[in-house]
């Protein structure tokens, strides 16, 4: 491999910040946000909003966040014949 071309491979805590669960695993992800882990280290830190920990398929609790009426705009466009050949 070349030297100096390739991103630091290194240990990241990543913060699902709806669920309140931290994890350490190893990126190359940039990030300007430190956290202490349990070991008194400290490691870059990145935000996310969704991970395993608040994810409704491996949670199996269902979520709908409906922002300006756009599932019922989908269901008044869908219903009735909408798919149905005309003429």
């Amino acid at each position: 491999m070349k030297k100096d071309i390739h991103p630091t491979y290194r240990p990241v805590v990543f913060e699902d910040v709806s669920a309140g669960q931290r994890f350490i695993t190893r990126s190359t992800v940039q990030t300007k946000d430190t956290t202490t882990w349990d070991d008194g280290k400290e490691y870059p830190l990145v935000k996310v909003d969704i991970s395993s920990a608040s994810h409704p398929f491996f949670t199996g609790k269902q979520k709908f966040l409906d922002t300006a009426g756009r599932v019922e705009k989908f269901q008044r466009k869908f219903a009735g014949g909408y798919f149905k050949k005309k003429g």
